[in-house]
C-alpha cells in the first residue's frame, strides 16, 4: 500500500470523553455478568445513556476492541472518511492505500449500525450516512451540471467494449441504436431533479494524484477513476484520471484523457461518475438492519431521515437492473433498441455510469449488461420491496424490486455447481458488443452464461471472496424470511464450503482462495437442476482475514436460520464459524487490528508497461509524462517517495516476493461484525448465562466456553464437518497468504468503469485431471497451439506471449509431456525472469526455462521453453487450456521485439503461428524452428 509521500498530513486527534466499561480481548471467560458498553467518543452529540442491558461476551468485547482500533489507529482521514487501508503502498482494486471506495463507505454504515445495536448509540451510523452524502455522492448542483438536460429517449452514444487495453480507444457509433430509459421521468418526478443519487466508486481522499475536484488541483476527497479499457485491463494497466475532465491534464486542451478511452469525435469537457451496485446495495442492506435493530430498541423514529436516504438510493439503484444501452434482453447480434422494460434484466449488474457537459448542455446515462453473482443482494431487494419505511417513492420501484428479488434467487439456483459453489454470472452483451451467443451456450432468461463476467485478468469469479460476500447475503435473507425456495441452495453451499475449510491441529486454519471452473449450468427452465456438467475445484487456500470474516458471517446466519426456521441448529456451520473467529483472533491479532502477512508476487508488475497509443502524449498531475512505453511506476512517480517502495523494489530485484501486512478498513469492519453477530445469535442470553457450544455430535450437555489467552494456541480446536489436517499435510500459507495468487487486486472487488470491461471468454472451459492418462497420439493433429501477443510494442522491458493449447484428439494429453518454445533475441545478454500471470492449468503448474542457442539463428539467439508440472493434469479431448506468460531481464532493460523470430505485432487475438514450436513427448508436432 502506498504511504504518504514526504510530508504526512496531521490527523485530527480527538479525545475520548468516556471509557469502555471493560474491553477484554479474549483472555477471560465471562459468565453471567451484565454490563453496558461505553466506548470512547469521537463524534459530538450522542448521550451516554444506553437503553439496553445485556450480557457481555468474549465476542462482543472483540467487536468493541476493533471498533476502538478503527477510531484511533489511522483507519480514518482527518475528515473521518475510511481509508482503504492504514498503509499507503497498496495495489489491488484501488491502486493506493489512502484512496477509498464506496465499498468502504457502505461498510462504515454497516459498522455504525452494528455499534448501534450493541450500545443503543446510533451517532456513528448517522455520521457515516452524513459523510456518504457529503463526500461520495456527487452533489446535484455542484458536481452534476446539466443533469436536467438528460433526454431519456437518447440515453447515451453507443461504443463496443474491447477485450484488452491495446484495442482502445473504442470507436463510437452514432448509428447504433440505444433504447429508451424507462425510469428517468418517474425518478425526476419523485425527487424534483434528474441528478443521480448514487455513490461514485473511487475517492482520492488525500488528493495524492493531485487532480482535486473540478480541476482545482488542490482539494481533498477528489473524484477520480481508473478502469476504462475492457475486460483485460487489470489494475496494473490502468491510467488514473479525474472524473471532472476539463483538459487540464492528459493532452492539455486537446481532449485530456478522453482520447485514451473512446473515439466519439471531437472531445468535449465533461464530468463522469460510476457507481458500484454492490456497495450501494450494501448501504441499503446495512440500513435495513439498522431499522430492525432500532425498532427493537424503540428508536426507529430517530433514524427516519436515514431510512429515507436508503430508500432514495435504492430507487436510483434500479439503473443497475437495465442493459447498458437499454437494448432488449436477448438481443444477440441484432441492431434493436429497447422500448422500455424489455431492456430490464432485474439483476444487480456491475455498475451504473452517468455524466454530462461541464457547461450543462447535455447529459448521459448507461447501465450494464453484465451480472456477477458476487454483486447480487437479495436482502436489499427484500427491504426495498417489502419494508414500508424503505419503499422508494417512484411508482414502479416496489414491483421492480419484488421482481428483482425473485430473479436474484433464481440466478443463484441457476449458477450453483454440482459441488455447491456459485458460478460466475450472465451477460446480455456477448464480448461486449452484443454478439451472437456461441452455439450451445446456456442461458438464463435469454442472457448467456459467463464463467468470468466483467473482467478476465484474473477471471472474476476465481476469488472465494465473492462466494463469501454473496452467500452471506443469501444466508441473511434465509434467516429473515425462512424462504423454502433457497433452503437446499443454502445447505449445499454451506456443506461445500465447510468441507473445504481446514482447521489444523496447530490451532490455525485455511479457507478456499482460488477457484477453478469447468462446464456450464443447465439452461434455466424455472426450476433448479443438479448442474451435473458445472464443476468447481479449489485450487489453493488462504488465511485472508476479511474473507474469513465474511465467510464466518455466512455460516453464522445459516446456523441461526436453521435454528429459527428448521428448529434444529446446524452445529457444523455454527461451530466452524466459531472456530474461524477464535483462530483468527488468536493467531492474527495485533495492536491495530487483525491481519496476516501477504507475499505479493504481483508487485513485480510495478515495472510493467501500461499501454498508451503511439499518437498520444500528455502529462498527469503528478508530473508524469504519459506516452507509449510508460510503466505503472512511471505513471505514479510519488510512489518512489513512499517508505515501503525501496523494500518492494529490492525484493523484486532479488527475485523475491515482497511480504506485506495490510490493515484494510473493510476487513477490520467485517471481522468486528462477524464477532458481533456470533455474540448476538449464539452467546448473548437475557438471563445472564453464557453457555458454551456443544460439539453437536455426542449428545453431551453444553460446557462452559473455553478461550485462550491472546497469542496462545488453543487445544483440540477441531470442527465437526470441517477438514482437519496435520500441519505437515497441508498447503496454503506457505504458498500464498493473499486471497488470490494472481496478478490482480486482492481483498477487494474489481471496480466499475464507464466503459465496462467484460468480454466473456469464448474458449472451452479447461478440464484438469489429477491422474495422468497416457499422452495419446503425438502427431501434429493431436494437439494444436495458438498464440496471441499481450504486448505489441517494438521496444519494451517485458515480453508477454500468450498461448492456447487445444486437444483435437480422441484421448487425453498429459500436460507434463508438452513443451512450447518462443524464440527471440535478447538484445543485451542479462539474467532473465519468467512469470506465469495466469493459466487455466494453474499458475504454479506452469514452468519457464531460458536457453541460449549455440549459435544465433534467424532473428533468434534465445528461446523461452514453457512446460507443465505433473499437477497440471491433462487436457481432455476437445478441451483447451491457456497460459498468459511474461518475462523480462533482471535489470529491466529493453528488448526490441521487431527482430524476434516468434513475435507478431498483429497477433492481438489467438491464432496459428508457425514460428512458435510445440513438442509432445519430445517430438516436434507443430511450428518451425529458426
Amino acid at each position: 500500500m502506498k504511504l504518504r509521500y514526504n510530508i504526512r498530513r496531521r490527523r485530527k486527534i480527538i479525545k475520548s470523553c468516556s471509557i469502555i466499561a471493560a474491553v477484554i480481548a479474549v483472555s477471560i471467560l465471562i459468565i453471567g455478568i451484565k454490563g453496558r458498553f461505553k466506548p470512547s467518543r469521537q463524534i459530538s452529540g450522542p448521550n451516554d445513556t444506553y437503553s439496553e442491558e445485556y450480557v457481555r461476551t468474549v465476542y462482543s468485547d472483540r467487536f468493541m476492541a476493533l471498533f476502538e482500533n478503527i477510531q484511533k489507529e489511522g483507519y480514518l482521514s482527518e475528515e473521518g472518511i475510511p481509508y482503504h487501508s492504514i498503509e499507503t503502498l497498496l495495489v489491488e482494486a484501488p491502486d493506493y492505500g489512502h484512496l477509498t471506495t464506496s465499498e468502504a463507505m457502505s461498510y462504515m454504515v454497516w459498522l455504525g449500525a452494528t455499534y448501534g445495536r450493541l450500545t443503543g448509540d446510533w451517532s456513528y451510523f448517522k455520521d457515516a450516512w452524513d459523510k456518504t452524502e457529503q463526500y461520495i455522492i456527487p452533489s446535484p448542483e455542484r458536481d452534476q451540471p446539466g443533469a436536467n438536460a438528460y433526454i431519456p429517449a437518447q440515453p447515451a452514444q453507443y461504443a463496443p467494449e474491447a477485450d484488452s487495453p491495446e484495442k482502445y480507444p473504442a470507436p463510437g457509433d452514432t448509428n447504433a441504436p440505444t433504447g429508451i430509459d424507462p425510469i428517468a421521468d418517474e425518478l425526476a418526478s419523485s425527487y424534483g431533479s434528474k441528478a443521480i443519487y448514487q455513490m461514485h466508486w473511487l475517492l482520492d481522499i488525500d488528493n495524492w494524484y493531485g487532480y482535486g475536484n473540478h480541476g482545482d488541483g488542490t482539494s481533498r476527497c477528489s473524484y477520480i477513476n481508473t478502469y476504462q479499457r475492457g475486460a483485460g485491463e487489470s489494475v496494473w494497466e490502468t491510467i488514473p484520471h479525474p472524473s471532472w475532465e476539463d483538459f487540464r491534464w492528459g493532452q492539455v486542451n486537446n481532449g485530456g484523457f478522453l482520447k485514451l478511452f473512446g473515439n466519439f469525435g471531437e472531445p468535449v469537457k465533461q464530468w463522469r461518475y460510476t457507481s458500484a451496485s454492490d456497495a450501494d446495495a450494501r448501504q441499503v442492506q446495512a440500513t435495513y438492519w439498522a431499522y430492525l435493530w432500532a425498532k427493537e430498541q424503540g428508536k426507529e423514529k430517530e433514524l427516519e431521515p436515514y431510512f429515507e436516504k436508503a430508500s432514495k438510493m435504492g430507487d436510483y439503484l434500479r439503473y443497475t437492473l437495465f442493459d447498458k444501452y437499454f437494448r432488449p434482453i436477448g438481443v444477440q447480434d441484432t441492431a434493436k433498441a429497447g422500448t422500455g422494460y424489455d431492456s430490464c434484466h432485474y439483476l444487480l449488474s456491475w455498475y451504473t455510469s452517468w455524466g454530462g457537459d461541464i457547461n450543462g448542455a447535455w447529459s448521459w446515462r448507461i447501465g450494464s449488461s453484465h451480472c456477477h453473482q458476487g454483486y447480487q443482494n437479495p436482502v436489499a431487494a427484500y427491504a426495498l420491496a417489502k419494508e414500508s419505511v424503505l419503499t422508494p417513492k417512484s411508482k414502479n420501484a416496489k414491483k421492480d424490486w419484488e421482481k428483482s428479488l425473485q430473479r436474484q434467487l433464481e440466478l443463484f439456483q441457476y449458477l450453483q455447481s454440482a459441488e455447491g459453489a456459485i458460478a460466475g454470472g450472465v451477460t446480455n452483451s456477448w464480448e461486449g458488443s452484443y454478439g451472437k451467443y456461441p452455439e450451445g451456450t446456456s442461458t438464463f432468461y435469454d442472457m448467456a452464461y459467463d464463467w468470468q463476467p466483467v473482467y478476465h485478468d484474473p477471471p472474476s469469479n476465481n476469488w472465494f471472496g465473492f462466494q463469501a460476500w454473496s452467500m452471506e447475503r443469501i444466508m441473511e435473507y434465509y434467516y429473515l424470511t425462512g424462504d423454502s425456495q433457497i433452503k437446499d441452495l443454502c445447505k449445499k453451499w454451506a456443506s461445500w464450503a465447510i468441507k473445504n475449510t481446514r482447521l489444523k491441529n496447530d490451532g490455525t486454519y485455511e479457507i478456499p482462495s482460488t477457484l477453478e471452473w469447468s462446464g456450464q449450468p443447465d439452461p434455466w427452465t424455472g426450476k433448479p437442476s443438479e448442474n451435473k456438467n458445472l464443476h468447481c475445484t479449489v485450487k489453493d487456500w488462504t488465511v485472508d482475514v476479511g474473507v474469513t470474516a465474511s465467510y464466518a458471517k455466512a455460516l453464522i446466519y445459516y446456523a441461526a436460520a436453521t435454528e429459527k426456521h428448521e428448529k434444529k441448529v446446524d452445529d457444523k456451520a455454527r461451530e466452524t464459524a466459531k472456530q474461524l473467529l477464535d483462530r483468527m483472533w488468536h493467531n492474527y491479532r495485533d495492536k491495530k487490528g487483525v491481519v496476516a502477512k501477504e507475499p505479493r508476487a504481483d508487485y513485480k508488475r510495478f515495472f510493467d508497461e501500461v499501454y498508451i497509443p503511439h499518437d498520444y502524449s500528455g502529462i498527469n498531475a503528478q508530473g508524469a509524462e504519459i506516452k507509449n512505453g510508460i510503466t505503472f511506476i512511471d505513471l505514479r512517480p510519488k510512489y518512489k517517495e513512499d517508505k515501503d517502495y525501496k523494500m518492494v523494489e529490492e525484493a523484486i530485484k532479488n527475485g523475491k516476493d515482497p511480504v506485506m501486512t495490510y490493515h484494510r478498513y473493510w476487513a477490520q469492519a467485517e471481522v468486528a461484525m462477524a464477532n458481533a453477530m456470533y455474540h448476538l445469535y449464539f452467546e448473548q442470553k437475557k438471563n445472564g448465562l453464557v453457555p458454551g457450544i456443544d460439539s453437536g455430535n455426542n449428545g453431551s450437555s453444553p460446557k462452559p466456553q473455553e478461550t485462550a489467552k491472546p497469542g496462545s494456541t488453543p487445544d483440540s480446536l477441531s470442527s465437526p464437518g470441517a477438514a482437519t489436517e496435520s500441519p505437515t499435510n497441508t498447503v496454503g500459507p506457505n504458498e500464498d497468504l493473499s486471497p488470490r495468487n494472481t496478478s490482480t487486486p486482492t481483498n477487494a472487488p474489481f471496480s466499475p468503469t464507464n466503459t465496462p470491461h467484460n468480454s466473456p471468454n469464448t474458449a472451452p472451459n479447461p478440464t484438469k485431471t489429477s491422474s495422468g492418462p497416457s499422452t495419446g497420439n503425438s502427431s501434429g493433429s493431436s494437439i494444436s497451439l495458438q498464440y496471441a501477443n499481450g504486448n505489441g510494442s517494438d521496444t519494451t522491458n517485458t515480453i508477454n506471449p500468450r498461448f492456447k493449447l487445444i486437444n483435437n484428439s480422441n484421448s487425453a494429453v498429459k500436460l507434463s509431456d508438452v513443451k512450447i518454445r518462443y524464440y527471440y533475441t535478447i538484445d543485451g545478454e542479462k539474467g532473465q525472469q519468467f512469470w506465469c500471470d495466469w493459466s487455466s492449468a494453474g499458475n504454479s503448474n506452469v514452468t519457464g526455462k531460458f536457453t541460449k542457442l549455440n549459435s544465433s539463428k534467424n532473428n533468434a539467439d534465445h528461446y523461452l521453453e514453457i512446460g507443465f508440472t505433473e499437477g497440471a493434469g491433462s487436457i481432455e479431448p476437445g478441451m483447451s487450456i491457456e497460459v498468459q506468460a511474461r518475462f523480462s531481464k533482471d535489470d529491466w532493460s529493453n528488448y526490441s521485439q521487431s527482430n524476434d523470430y516468434s513475435f507478431s505485432s498483429s497477433a492481438n487475438d489467438y491464432g496459428n503461428s508457425n514460428r512458435i514450436t510445440l513438442y509432445v513427448g519430445g517430438r516436434l508436432v507443430s511450428g518451425s524452428e529458426p
